[in-house]
């Protein structure tokens, strides 16, 4: 009976610790990966899509809001984010947290088609990608 005791304290243990670390994981995962493309390797979102910076964001603060906004999505940062190593938050304008880059707020390109696509690049002179 004591084995079994111990058998069934190891099995929660274990239960336990699969259930708190993936979230402990994901609070600590970094924003952005490293991928490529045609042009070189490239920031991308964890979905694989290239990410873009933006000439006119300034002083950490996005300057694409709007109709900008829905053609490029920002990478949302979730609510308690934290800066880490190269990665910072910013605020927009409506409250919202961002991801940036060595202090650039990241953004998706809503013609980006699949990972690796970097269609926005160089759009207006003003988009490019996000290079690590």
């Amino acid at each position: 009976m004591h084995r079994f005791t111990r058998f069934v304290a190891a099995a929660a243990t274990a239960l336990a610790l699969g259930l708190v670390a993936p979230s402990a994981f994901a609070q600590g995962a970094m924003p952005a990966k490293t991928g490529q493309s045609a042009g070189g390797p490239v920031l991308t979102d964890s979905k694989g899509m290239t990410l873009y910076v933006f000439d006119r964001d300034a002083g950490g603060k996005s300057a694409c809001n709007g109709q900008c906004a829905t053609n490029w999505p920002p990478l949302m940062a979730p609510a308690g984010a934290k800066a880490m190593g190269d990665y910072s938050v910013v605020t927009r304008d409506d409250g919202s947290m961002q991801w940036a880059y060595k202090g650039k707020p990241l953004y998706n390109w809503a013609k980006d088609g699949k990972p690796g696509d970097t269609t926005g690049d160089g759009v207006n002179n003003v988009w490019h990608v996000a290079r690590p």
